[in-house]
């Protein structure tokens, strides 16, 4: 029978075939824990089952992100669990100043094509991208598959997108996810394998690709999966961890989708979600003019060097607004270190921005910028629910990198076109 991308994964993993709704038993390739999940499932593990234990320390891998560095004695407390946990069992701690926990995974070859990845976090989906089947769990799920090295799923049910032409100038990936979001609703997708094939994907860097996987669980999706193709097998070359298998991330010819959608990319807009839902998407235009008190440009869904880039280049010469703040956090150490390289970190510093590196911060409500009480803020991030940020009264809209620089620019949205005349795949990064 004709199989999705999650099926023919599963399926190779179970050493059978399998079909949507089935539970299955499969063993993982990695398990992926940061310090707002990590130190309740080492709980779990000391008080539910006896005791710590780890099958495979290799595939497990603690990073403390969230609330890096510490910002207050009871974090620091939780972060030294996590180091004496990581010394005692010989697993792989990316402690401060390395960077977003997603970001880390894919870096380091954690998530490749065909691997089955688990996290407790629930933007693990970002490596489906590579085409690794990866999903968020829940602390006592990470703790069972630390224990393991097995981890139960039900096979989901796959929706099909179809990415056809090539974005306009000035649109980024993220607003194409936004568009999607924005149809489909916070719960279209719920439990099901998002799939995006098509000849659009050679218009996406692998940058760009990152962040529509990223933001498929915004829906609801379980994992959100892409081909491996060339460009996705450059990438991991010498990265992988394991052995990537590019054939399990291709759908069979006539494999069953529940629903599929057509996405030809040149009708994709500048797009903006609106608080409180990641769903509540309008286009930029009906914003425009819209006062703002800060910007974030970063993130494990834009803190990647394709969005330090694009915003430097629209801020390159210019400044921030009197009265907005402007934030960009690489998503790594070695994204920062790139954009350093390459002057972005000195174009946006010379504008206004505060920028530092390997902080989940303002996205949130840690530190680096926590909002106030009716405050209006544009975030690259990918959530936008009340108080998540900062006062339950601040206001955060989601937008794209290019969005988010050039509204900094005149401290009110404003669409990216008047500063940006290339597209994002055109300008060299």
């Amino acid at each position: 029978m004709p199989k999705t991308i999650a099926e023919k994964i599963l399926s190779a993993k179970a050493g059978k075939d399998v079909s949507p709704g089935e539970i299955v038993v499969v063993e993982l390739d990695a398990v992926m824990a940061q310090d707002g999940t990590a130190p309740l499932a080492i709980k779990v593990m000391n008080e539910k089952f006896g005791g710590e234990r780890v099958k495979d320390p290799s595939k497990v891998v603690l990073v403390i992100d969230h609330t890096a560095p510490s910002n207050n004695p009871g974090t620091s407390e939780l972060h030294i669990l996590m180091r004496k946990f990581a010394r005692r069992h010989g697993c792989r701690l990316f402690d401060v100043g390395n960077g977003i926990c997603h970001q880390l995974m894919v870096e380091y070859g954690y998530a490749y094509p065909g691997a089955v990845v688990v996290g407790a976090d629930s933007h693990t989906v970002t490596y489906g991208a590579l085409g690794a089947f990866s999903t968020g769990v829940g602390s006592t799920d990470a703790a069972i598959a630390m224990m393991t090295g097995k981890l139960w799923f039900k096979v989901p049910e796959a929706l099909k997108f179809n990415l056809t032409g090539k974005f306009k100038e000035a649109v980024m990936s993220k607003d194409l996810i936004l568009t999607i979001i924005g149809e489909l609703g916070e719960d279209g997708a719920t439990y099901m394998s998002a799939e995006f094939v098509g000849d659009g994907l050679k218009d996406m860097r692998i940058d760009s690709r990152l962040t529509v996987s990223n933001m498929v669980v915004e829906m609801g999706a379980k994992v959100g999966l892409m081909p491996a193709d060339e460009e996705v097998m450059r990438f991991v070359e010498g990265r992988a961890r394991g052995t990537p298998k590019p054939e399990l991330t291709y759908p069979d010819k006539g494999a069953h989708y529940k629903d599929e959608f057509e996405m030809e990319l040149e009708k994709i807009e500048p797009m903006i979600a609106k608080p409180y839902s990641p769903a509540n998407v309008v286009a930029v235009d009906e914003l425009e003019g819209m006062e703002i008190d800060q910007v974030f440009i970063g993130s494990c869904t834009n803190g990647r060097l394709e969005d330090l880039a694009v915003a430097a280049k629209i801020l390159k010469g210019k400044k921030v607004a009197d009265g907005t703040r402007c934030i960009a956090i690489a998503a790594s150490r070695n994204v920062y270190t790139e954009a350093l390289k390459k002057g972005y970190v000195e174009t946006l510093t010379e504008a206004g921005c505060l920028v530092t590196f390997g902080t989940c911060g303002p996205c949130v409500g840690a530190h680096y910028g926590v909002l106030g009480p009716g405050e209006v803020a544009l975030f690259t991030t990918n959530r936008n629910f009340r108080g998540r940020s900062g006062h339950r009264d601040s206001k955060v809209y989601l937008v794209s990198p290019a969005t988010a620089a050039a509204s900094a620019i005149e401290g009110k949205v404003v669409n990216p076109r008047k500063y940006l005349n290339q597209r994002i795949r055109d300008i060299e990064i």
